[in-house]
C-alpha cells in the first residue's frame, strides 16, 4: 500500500473520531439506543424475575411513542464491555460512540475497496477525499440513531451491488433486509429500487433472489420479535411499529413537514456539501462514454429511492443519508477522469485546480459546521458543568451518623433533549452506598430527577427535596434558588458592527454609565429613576444633572469579570477578544442563554 493511500484510510476513522471529540453529547433522537446500551452494561441481562429486573431500565420509565429494537444497542453492549473494564467509567459515551463510529468507518472503507476493485486506485482515493470532506456522514457516523445502525448496513450492500460482485448479490440483498426489517423501514425502498436495477441490466436471478429475500426477512424478523420482545416484554416487531405511527398513520407530519423537492433541492446539496459534486461532477460523470453507465448503475437506484420516498412528508437528511456513498463514488469516477488526465491540457488543469479548491473548501466547511453544531447540546454542558460545580462546592457540617451523602437533581425536557445521558451520571445508579463515589472526601450518592409531569412539577413540595436543578425557565423552580451559571447555546448567525452595544467591553460601559448617573430633584442629587437612566444612556449621558465618579472603570471590569463570565458566557467574551483585533466587526455563531443551574437557597443557609 502506498503511503498516500495509507494517509487516506486512516483519515476517515480519525475524521469520525474527531468529530465525537468535539461533539461528545447527544441529542433526543440517539437518547433510545444510548440509554439502552448503558443499561444493558450496567444491569445486565436478567434471566430470573425479568419483569421486575427490567423495570430499572429507562425504556420503562420513558418508552417513548414506538418501540424500538434493542438489537444495535446489545451488540454495541457486547463489544464496549471488554473496553469498559480497561478504560474506566468515566469515558463510557465516548468509547460506546467510538464502537459505532469505527464500524461504519470499517463500513465506507469496505465501500472503497469495492471501487478500488472495479474502477480503480484513482477513483477509490477521490471517493475518500470527497466523503471525508463531507459533514454529515462522519458527524453522523459515530451517532447512536437507527439510522446509523442502518448506514452500515447499506453501506456493505451497495458494495455488494457493484458491477463486480455479480456473484455476491445475496449479501447485499441480506445486509438490506436485515437493516430494513430491524432498523429503518424506508431501507425498503432502497432494496426495491437496486432489485429493479439490476432487473433492468439483466444482473438478477429471479429465482434466486427469491429464496434469499425470503429467508433475509425470516431470519430478520426472528431475530427483532425474539430480542425486543424480551426487553418490551410483550410481543412486538418495533420497526413495524414505527412504521404504521409514522407512515400509515403519519404521526411523523407532526414534527414538521416540508415539500416534496426538500431532498433535492435542500437536504441532497448539504448531504454531499461540495458544490462540484451535484453541479459539475456527476453530470460530467454521466455524460462521458467511459463512465456512464456505471454512473447510471450508481445514481438512478439512489434517485429513484429519494424520489419515493419523498411522498413521506417529513423530511430530514439522515432519512436519506444511505445515499451519500454511491452518490459520492459518481462524483470520484469524473473526479478521477479529470485529475488523471491533467497535463494534456489548460481545461484539464482547470478542472483538476477546481477539484483539489472545492475539497480544500468542503472540509473548512464541514469543520465550521462541526464547530456550530457542538453549540447545540446545552444539557450536556450542563450536566457536566453541575459536576464541577458539586466537586469544588464544600460540605456543609454533616452529622457523624451519615454515613454518606446524598444530592438530588431536577432536569427538565430540554436538558434531557440536548445530552443527558445515564453516562454522564456519577455515581452509577447501581452503586452500591459502600462503593460510592468520594466528592470532597465523603462517599456522595446523587439522585438524578427527570419528571416531566406538568401537575407534579407545580407542586411545592416536588422541588423541596431538590440540592440543584437544571432549568430553561428558571422562574418554574418553585422555592428559593441562586442561578449559579447560565448555559449558552446556538441561536444563529449573528453579524455585529463597531458600537452595537454587544460586546463585553461595551456591556460594561453601560453598567458603568448606569451605575454613575445622579439626578438633581430640588436642587439635591439623589440615585435617577430608570425612565432617568434610560434617558441618559440613550443621550450619552448627556444630562444637565452632576455625574459623580465612584471607581474607574477598569477596576470595575476587573471586579465583576469573574461574576460576569458565567452570566455573560465565555464564548461571548472570546467574540469580544476577536471584536478588538476586527475593529469590532464580527460574523459568526449567536449565543443565547438556553438552561440555567439553579442551587436552592436553604434557609438556615441563607439565614
Amino acid at each position: 500500500m502506498k503511503p498516500v493511500d495509507a494517509i487516506l484510510n486512516v483519515l476517515l476513522p480519525t475524521s469520525i473520531l474527531l468529530h465525537l471529540l468535539v461533539a461528545p453529547y447527544t441529542k433526543v433522537e440517539e437518547s433510545f439506543n444510548i440509554q439502552a446500551t448503558h443499561d444493558i452494561v450496567t444491569y445486565g441481562i436478567p434471566t430470573t424475575d425479568v419483569k421486575n429486573r427490567l423495570q430499572v431500565y429507562d425504556h420503562s420509565t420513558f418508552p417513548g411513542a414506538v418501540p424500538r429494537t434493542f438489537i444495535g444497542a446489545l451488540a454495541l453492549a457486547g463489544i464496549f464491555s471488554p473496553i469498559l473494564s480497561i478504560l474506566g467509567k468515566e469515558y463510557a459515551q465516548y468509547i460506546v460512540r467510538a464502537v459505532l463510529g469505527l464500524f461504519n468507518a470499517f463500513c465506507l472503507l469496505r465501500f472503497k475497496s469495492g471501487l478500488k476493485r472495479t474502477f480503480g486506485n484513482n477513483v477509490a482515493r477521490w471517493y475518500l477525499l470527497l466523503q471525508v470532506s463531507q459533514f454529515h456522514v462522519i458527524y453522523y457516523a459515530s451517532r447512536t440513531l437507527p439510522n446509523m445502525f442502518a448506514f452500515g448496513l447499506t453501506t456493505l450492500a451497495y458494495r455488494h451491488f457493484l458491477p463486480s460482485h455479480t456473484s455476491h448479490h445475496k449479501r447485499g440483498i441480506f445486509f438490506l433486509v436485515f437493516a430494513g426489517v430491524v432498523f429503518r423501514s424506508e431501507v425498503a425502498l432502497i432494496l426495491v429500487t437496486e432489485l429493479a436495477s439490476l432487473l433492468l441490466q439483466k444482473r438478477l436471478l429471479i429465482r434466486s433472489t427469491i429464496v434469499t429475500g425470503f429467508i433475509s426477512v425470516l431470519v430478520a424478523v426472528f431475530a427483532t420479535t425474539t430480542i425486543d420482545s424480551f426487553f418490551w416484554q410483550k410481543p412486538v416487531w418495533p420497526e413495524l411499529w414505527a412504521f404504521y405511527f409514522n407512515a400509515v398513520q403519519g404521526k411523523a407530519a407532526e414534527w414538521g413537514t416540508s415539500p416534496f423537492h426538500a431532498y433535492f433541492i435542500s437536504h441532497l446539496p448539504k448531504l454531499l456539501l461540495n458544490p462540484l459534486s451535484l453541479a459539475l461532477l456527476i453530470p460530467v460523470a454521466m455524460a462521458l462514454p467511459t463512465t456512464r453507465y456505471p454512473t447510471f448503475k450508481l445514481v438512478l437506484p439512489s434517485l429513484a429511492f429519494i424520489s419515493i420516498f419523498s411522498i413521506q412528508p417529513h423530511k430530514e437528511a439522515r432519512f436519506i443519508i444511505y445515499v451519500a456513498p454511491p452518490l459520492t463514488a459518481a462524483a470520484a469516477l469524473s473526479a478521477s477522469y479529470i485529475w488523471t488526465r491533467r497535463t494534456k491540457n489548460l481545461i484539464y488543469r482547470l478542472g483538476s485546480l477546481m477539484l483539489i479548491t472545492s475539497v480544500l473548501g468542503s472540509f473548512l466547511a464541514s469543520t465550521a459546521m462541526l464547530l456550530i453544531s457542538s453549540l447545540n447540546y446545552p444539557g450536556g454542558d450542563a450536566i457536566s458543568s453541575l459536576h464541577k460545580i458539586i466537586r469544588r462546592t464544600p460540605w456543609a457540617s454533616s452529622s457523624p451518623s451519615v454515613d454518606f451523602e446524598t444530592i438530588d437533581i431536577h432536569m427538565d425536557v430540554l436538558s434531557c433533549m440536548t445530552g443527558v445521558t445515564h453516562f454522564l451520571e456519577i455515581p452509577s445508579p447501581s452503586t452500591s452506598p459502600s462503593k460510592l463515589s468520594l466528592i470532597n472526601g465523603r462517599p456522595t450518592l446523587i439522585h438524578y430527577d427527570k419528571t416531566e409531569d406538568k401537575e407534579i412539577l407545580l407542586e411545592p413540595s416536588f422541588w423541596g427535596r431538590f440540592d440543584y436543578a437544571l432549568m430553561e425557565e428558571p422562574e418554574k423552580a418553585i422555592g428559593k434558588w441562586d442561578i449559579i451559571e447560565t448555559i449558552y447555546a446556538y441561536a444563529g448567525i449573528e453579524f455585529l458592527r463597531p458600537g452595537d452595544g454587544s460586546s463585553f467591553s461595551e456591556n460594561m460601559e453601560r453598567v458603568y454609565a448606569a451605575n454613575n448617573i445622579t439626578a438633581e430633584h430640588d436642587w439635591k442629587a439623589s440615585p435617577p429613576d430608570s425612565e432617568e437612566v434610560k434617558a441618559a444612556l440613550e443621550t450619552g449621558g448627556d444630562l444637565k444633572q452632576g455625574v459623580r465618579e465612584r471607581q474607574s472603570i477598569a477596576d470595575l471590569k476587573a471586579r465583576l469579570m469573574a461574576e460576569e463570565m458565567g452570566r455573560f458566557g465565555t464564548f461571548n467574551l472570546l467574540r469580544d477578544a476577536v471584536r478588538m483585533f476586527t475593529g469590532g466587526w464580527w460574523i459568526g455563531p449567536r449565543m443565547r442563554p438556553k438552561i440555567r443551574i439553579l442551587r436552592r437557597v436553604r434557609d438556615d443557609v441563607a439565614s
